[in-house]
């Protein structure tokens, strides 16, 4: 069954993406070939070998030590704060932001991280039969998020062309920054987490192949990094406190104001319908889940928590999807924690447009034009990740 609901999922992604493609006779259907057959090596080796399965606990483990070291800073700026043996999202998911996005500068100062994501790229180029800057930026949006990795490419993002200006926006939209993993990993598994970052590199990479294919010159497939000015240790370390806190912030504010109007429509609709909204999305989304391998029983569950991260975003959904998922089967719970591991919402559209926008008036432009695209694409990609994580559950 497992093969089927494969085969009906990636189906259901690849007949729409088909439907909305910009140019369905250069699709290179053996590049999408050669990417689903690395996912499903990937996701094989990932859950079902006694080296992957070990290396995704190590993550898992890093990450909660971090997070556990983390709390060391949050408890002496807000200890008391909190009732002892209570604890509340903020301290314990958003403000260890701060820690882990310090580390990350760290490592990004001393070269490490540019060197590792330049040439994993690389790889990927090699693996994807795409361009040298899109690969980069698909592993390079991983690490860093967005709107902070366009950064990287400022000085590339006016010379794009539109196709690959959708290309790399889709990779945006797709991945997680490193910085979010461990809030993440409160709400879900570490392993689905650390599986979904993965899948969703390829998975973005497939869909932008459908929806926008194209082939590239020598020439055009330069790949040069923009390097900021070097700034002294310690200011680059207060820089990245802020950025994370910034994040935090805004995450936390993002939060309240759409889980109230979450509530809000719910309270409406109950009052009209009596029914929730929540409900009514899930009946929309049901199919979908099911064709993705979830059973049709949980199926309703499943889809409105695909749709409240769709309308919200992934927090709203990680959070929601906490308070059924142990009533829920090993396989729904990993589908949809791999569904929700990405930045595919309405909002996100909005971020990606603006920050592009920022660099290059004219791209931004662009980019508003194709976002209800863009936004389709990378949920597809989701749809993709999710489907294939149901193959080994």
């Amino acid at each position: 069954m497992n093969i089927i609901f494969l085969i009906t999922g990636i189906l259901l992604a690849f007949v729409i993406a088909f439907i909305f493609s910009n140019n369905r006779r250069e699709i290179k259907y053996k590049r999408i070939l050669i990417m689903l057959a690395v996912q499903i090596l990937l996701v094989y080796f990932m859950m079902n070998t006694s080296i992957g399965l070990i290396a995704i606990a190590q993550v898992g483990e890093l990450f909660e030590k971090l997070m556990a070291i983390a709390d060391a800073g949050v408890q002496f700026v807000f200890g008391g704060m909190v009732n002892e043996g209570a604890s509340t999202f903020f301290f314990t998911a958003l403000l260890p932001l701060v820690f882990i996005s310090v580390l990350i500068g760290i490592v990004n100062y001393i070269k490490v991280l540019p060197f590792v994501i330049k040439y994993i790229g690389l790889v990927l180029s090699k693996i994807t039969g795409m361009g040298k800057l899109e690969s980069y930026f698909a592993v390079s949006t991983a690490v860093f998020g967005q709107p902070e990795v366009f950064l990287t490419i400022i000085k590339q993002i006016p010379l794009l062309s539109q196709k690959r200006l959708y290309t790399i926006c889709t990779s945006a939209m797709s991945a997680v920054s490193m910085a979010m993993v461990g809030s993440y990993m409160t709400m879900l598994e570490p392993k689905y987490v650390v599986t979904a970052v993965v899948l969703n590199i390829f998975s973005a990479l497939i869909i932008a192949n459908i929806i926008n294919p194209y082939d590239l010159d020598d020439e055009d497939d330069l790949l040069q990094t923009e390097e900021s000015a070097r700034v002294p240790f310690f200011q680059m370390v207060g820089d990245s406190v802020m950025d994370g806190f910034k994040i935090a912030i805004t995450v936390a504010a993002m939060l309240l104001g759409f889980i109230a109007l979450m509530e809000l429509v719910n309270v409406i609709f109950q009052s009209l319908f009596d029914v929730s909204f929540q409900t009514v999305m899930g009946y929309v989304f049901a199919p979908i889940a099911f064709l993705m391998g979830v059973p049709w029983g949980e199926a309703v569950q499943a889809g409105g928590i695909m749709a409240t991260k769709l309308v919200t975003n992934e927090f709203v959904a990680m959070l929601s999807f906490g308070d059924i998922s142990e009533h829920l089967s090993e396989k729904t719970v990993a589908i949809v924690s791999v569904y929700l591991v990405s930045f595919a919402n309405f909002g996100t559209v909005g971020i990606i447009s603006g920050s592009i926008k920022s660099i290059s008036e004219e791209q931004g432009s662009y980019v508003s034009k194709f976002a209800l695209k863009l936004l389709l694409g990378a949920t597809l990609a989701s749809v993709i990740s999710g489907t294939i994580m149901g193959l080994v559950i």
